[in-house]
């Protein structure tokens, strides 16, 4: 008998059609994770908690909750109520009377939790091993990390213990435990998921991410999950992403130069990168060759910075009043923060600023970036004894990111020779997460593969609820045809052709008096120029055209704007 995936699309399918019940799907979740051999959790719910979850979706319909019966884990430094949230510190730990903002958000939209899981000590780190409750082991191989810090979250999803899991990335937590467990990592537009109720690192830099089978589960989790939240500075409201290079047949994918690539020696990831920029060509990219510099440069901020100071107004009352609750390796880089000044925090933001500015112009002559979301993975044991020099090898594409505002998402790759994943990154501008995730869904599917470490299949794509567009399709035609006078005026707004046509052989041009430049006007039949209505409120009939109707009928465009 075929194991029951928890991918959404399944899911969803299994419930419009009666064959399965939130009840069995928590019954499935609690059997599966009575033992817990890789750590996963700090906290996993009781039974009847689970159960309890489920039974309140007993009178509500499947089909009005987007994610009716969906189970999902919680990093543990996002607050569930109920559960204690300890950041990966039993000293730090407090009970939440009430969830996260996003918590609440999912669990309103039908999801049930399921617990809180285990992650590098207030989320201090890139690779799972910075934990008391012991490092958490790759879906894939125990020898080998998970990532981190959300490295709980990403290998609750790859084992199929839940559907989707909610993790927080600040220098690449919610991309860099995808790659190494076979799986889709999402980290959204600064504030377009609420903070509230999550324990900060860098509070000026931190997200909640989303971690998922499939790119269609990331989008449906973040469109149900996003929204502006009124008490969180940091909030900003969903906005819409212009052209959507993700569902376009031809669109501009920058590349890094090949010298500034780095693979720390693992030729099998490099083999595995070359696939995927073949594969992004044949999908209809345009690969670029950009200069990776200015964001390397930038990526040297985040610990050879003033914004680790960030750590210390979070948690260092806390290390200060409770000097041993905390790892060596986190006590470190926390304490770290005392030799920067006020005024190296200026000097530093001023230079993040230009660096900006330059990675801004990089990025608006592609529509996203594609690149290796790590170079390499690490055995535990590797990790453990040189933890600071490899942890940064880690986050070697990631750390650039949330200083820039920018938006990614971790995408699977295919598989090493020893059997271990490989994942990429595709990265744009804010507010471009939907057409990231639907590129991301492409690319999964053309690299194929299983779903996680499940063993199973990837599902059928499915039609998940979208984020906001923010396009609005046009058809003109006239001086607004491509290399006409009025042209411009669609381009400077961002617009997009998207097809060409022919309008109907009853329509014509007709030169109107005036000008320069030339004022055109088209009818189908003096009938129909009664009914137009071009400009100054009417269309002039046929007889009053200084000039005889073209032969040919005009073309006409659509475009997106």
């Amino acid at each position: 008998m075929t194991p029951l995936s928890l991918d959404i699309a399944s899911l969803k399918a299994a419930y419009a059609a009666g064959t399965l019940t939130p009840e069995a799907v928590a019954e499935e979740v609690i059997r599966r994770t009575a033992d817990d051999p890789n750590r996963v959790w700090i906290e996993r719910l009781p039974d009847d908690a689970i159960l309890a979850y489920a039974h309140a979706l007993a009178d509500k319909d499947p089909a009005a909750l987007p994610l009716y019966g969906i189970p999902f884990a919680i990093k543990d430094n996002i607050d569930l109520a109920g559960a204690a949230t300890t950041a990966g510190c039993l000293a730090y730990a407090y009970l939440p009377e009430r969830s996260a903002f996003v918590v609440q958000r999912l669990v309103d939209a039908g999801a049930i939790p399921v617990g809180k899981t285990n992650l590098d000590q207030f989320a201090t780190g890139l690779n799972g091993t910075r934990s008391p409750y012991g490092a958490c082991r790759n879906a894939f191989d125990p020898e080998y990390v998970s990532g981190g810090s959300s490295s709980g979250s990403a290998v609750a999803v790859a084992k199929g213990y839940v559907s989707f899991a909610l993790g927080t990335d600040t220098a690449g937590s919610g991309r860099v435990p995808a790659a190494f467990n076979n799986l889709v990592g999402h980290k959204p537009s600064l504030g377009w998921l609420s903070a509230t109720g999550m324990v900060p690192a860098c509070r000026s830099l931190d997200t909640v991410s989303v971690f998922a089978l499939t790119a269609e589960d990331a989008e449906a989790v973040m469109a149900a999950a996003a929204g502006y939240d009124a008490a969180d500075a940091y909030a900003r409201p969903l906005a819409g992403h212009g052209f959507d290079f993700g569902s376009a047949p031809a669109f501009r994918v920058g590349v890094p130069r090949p010298e500034q690539l780095n693979f720390f020696a693992n030729s099998e990831t490099e083999r595995l990168f070359a696939d995927a920029v073949a594969r992004i060509g044949a999908l209809g990219g345009e690969c670029v060759e950009i200069d990776l510099q200015p964001f390397l440069d930038t990526a040297k901020l985040l610990y050879d910075g003033p914004w680790v100071a960030e750590r210390q107004a979070a948690v260092g009352a806390f290390l200060a009043a409770h000097p041993d609750a905390a790892l060596p390796v986190i006590r470190d880089i926390v304490g770290g923060a005392a030799r920067w000044s006020a005024a190296d925090a200026y000097g530093h933001g001023y230079r993040l600023k230009a660096y900006k500015r330059q990675c801004d112009a990089i990025l608006a002559t592609v529509d996203c970036v594609l690149m290796p979301t790590a170079g390499t993975v690490y055995t535990i044991a590797e990790l453990e004894a040189d933890p600071v020099r490899l942890n940064s090898n880690l986050g070697w594409y990631t750390n650039f990111m949330n200083l820039l505002d920018y938006a990614a998402t971790a995408v699977p790759a295919g598989f090493q020779a020893d059997g271990l994943p490989f994942g990429v990154t595709l990265f744009g501008q804010r507010d471009q997460d939907g057409p990231l995730l639907r590129l991301a869904a492409k690319m999964q599917r053309a690299a194929g593969g299983q779903a996680g470490a499940t063993g199973l299949p990837l599902p059928t794509p499915w039609p998940a609820p979208r984020l906001p567009s923010g396009q609005v399709r046009v058809a003109v035609c006239g001086a607004h045809l491509s290399g006409l006078p009025l042209n411009g005026q669609l381009t400077s707004r961002g617009g997009r052709l998207v097809a060409a046509v022919k309008s109907a052989p009853e329509y014509k041009f007709y030169a109107l008096p005036g000008g320069p430049p030339t004022d055109p006007a088209w009818c189908a039949s003096p009938r129909a120029a009664a009914r137009s209505r071009w400009r100054s409120g009417k269309c002039r009939r046929a007889s009053s055209a200084p000039s005889s109707p073209a032969s040919r009928p005009p073309s006409a465009s659509a475009w997106s704007s």
